[in-house]
């Protein structure tokens, strides 16, 4: 609010500073954006001003009574500076926060007019199937890194099983066709103990259903991925 409220006015919260108010879990950078209407801004230490002289009424909302850039503009000012994966997440998390709209991003990418992130935008969005690579913490983003580099990509992550008795598990990365759910098991000691037990018994289950499982360590993950790789490689083939 108080960089909105720094600049002319009519300025909004925009990009990544945007992107925080919607909860798409971004990375954040040491200034905070704002986009201002016309073609310059008044500039103020620790925030980064840009151009507004494309920004619509339908590109503007308002969160926690702070004017911020509508989500569809959010993702398109993005993609800017963003990563194909950091998109493919940030749609994810909205999907899965049910505020993704499809037309407006339709509609904001018909009037991008050459925009830098347009094509970038299209492309995930073309090539993506949205909702399904939503990764829970920075181990699971390195396990399908990995996949993906090894031309293995799941068919889904974190995709619910259910249980015939009722119950289910929620298995990290889905194979559908070869029938395999890869693992990715974390390093805190505490949890790896607790989970010990119940974990197994899940694995079990999940192999009476026809399921393989196998279970990849921290270690393994971040400090040979080339073995992850070839592993994984073997398995699916």
């Amino acid at each position: 609010m108080a960089a909105t409220l720094a600049c002319r006015p009519g300025t909004v919260a925009s990009k990544r500073a945007a992107a925080a108010m919607f909860e798409l879990r971004l990375a954040q950078r040491a200034w905070i954006d704002v986009t201002t209407p016309g073609v310059k801004g008044h500039r103020r230490e620790g925030i980064r001003v840009h151009n507004g002289a494309t920004l619509t009424p339908a590109d503007v909302t308002v969160i926690d009574n702070i004017p911020c850039t509508s989500l569809a503009r959010t993702l398109l000012d993005v993609a800017e500076d963003a990563t194909g994966r950091e998109l493919e997440r940030a749609l994810d998390v909205a999907e899965q926060r049910q505020i993704l709209d499809m037309r407006a991003i339709d509609d904001v990418l018909a009037h991008a007019n050459g925009r830098r992130g347009a094509k970038l935008l299209r492309a995930v969005i073309g090539e993506h199937h949205v909702g399904n690579t939503l990764t829970r913490n920075d181990l699971e983003e390195a396990f399908l890194s990995i996949a993906r580099a090894a031309q293995c990509p799941p068919d889904a992550v974190n995709q619910w099983i259910a249980f015939p008795d009722g119950g289910g598990a929620e298995a990290d990365f889905l194979y559908r066709q070869q029938r395999l759910i890869a693992e990715a098991d974390g390093r805190d000691p505490h949890t790896i103990r607790k989970a010990f037990n119940s974990d197994r018994r899940r694995d079990q289950r999940l192999m009476l259903l026809g399921w393989r499982v196998v279970r990849f360590t921290w270690q393994q993950i971040t400090t040979q991925p080339a073995e992850v790789a070839a592993t994984l490689r073997g398995l699916l083939a």
